[in-house]
């Protein structure tokens, strides 16, 4: 009998394999080195470290549906700015974003023809205008009391098709 276990990941874990043999970042601190926090959507478009010329180690990264600063990510850019370094955070939603292409209603039909079950207790909180809701959420990070008006807090728009940021705030 084989001691082999069939978990359906594999791949990824002949992947990693791989990765380990040539690891490198053994050791870290977990300090964000080049002071950078940022939040950003869950899409897989997006390789914030990569699009800002970063590599791990430099960052604190914290990714929510559309980009949004949530209650989560919010703990996550105190934590980093408090106590891992995190001087200069950047808030990227993305162009062409599920979020904002539907209403809370569309979006939420979408999921529970998927699942095959109701879903109405889910808040998927849809964004229907990305760019009020990006001043909003770099105002409420650049006015939270753990963040400290020596962090600086700045808005931009990811474009999927062009790998380009806009400062927007």
């Amino acid at each position: 009998m084989s001691a082999e276990v069939i978990t359906g990941f594999e791949d990824l874990l002949a992947a990693n394999a791989k990765y380990a043999e040539h690891f490198r970042y053994s050791g870290f601190d977990g300090i964000a080195h080049a002071g950078v926090g940022v939040v950003t959507c869950m899409d897989s478009r997006i390789p914030p470290l990569e699009l800002l010329g970063l590599k791990p180690g430099d960052a604190k990264v914290l990714r929510s549906a559309g980009g949004r600063v949530t209650e989560l990510t919010m703990t996550g850019l105190v934590l980093g700015v408090q106590l891992l370094g995190v001087r200069r955070i950047m808030v990227i939603p993305h162009t062409r974003c599920a979020m904002a292409a539907m209403t809370e209603d569309e979006l939420r039909a979408k999921v529970e023809l998927a699942a095959g079950k109701p879903a109405g207790y889910l808040p998927l909180n849809v964004v229907p205008d990305q760019l009020e809701a990006l001043r909003r959420d770099v105002a409420a990070v650049r006015e939270h009391p753990l963040i400290g008006d020596d962090v600086l807090v700045g808005g931009f728009m990811y474009n999927v098709d062009t790998g380009r940021l806009e400062q927007i705030s």
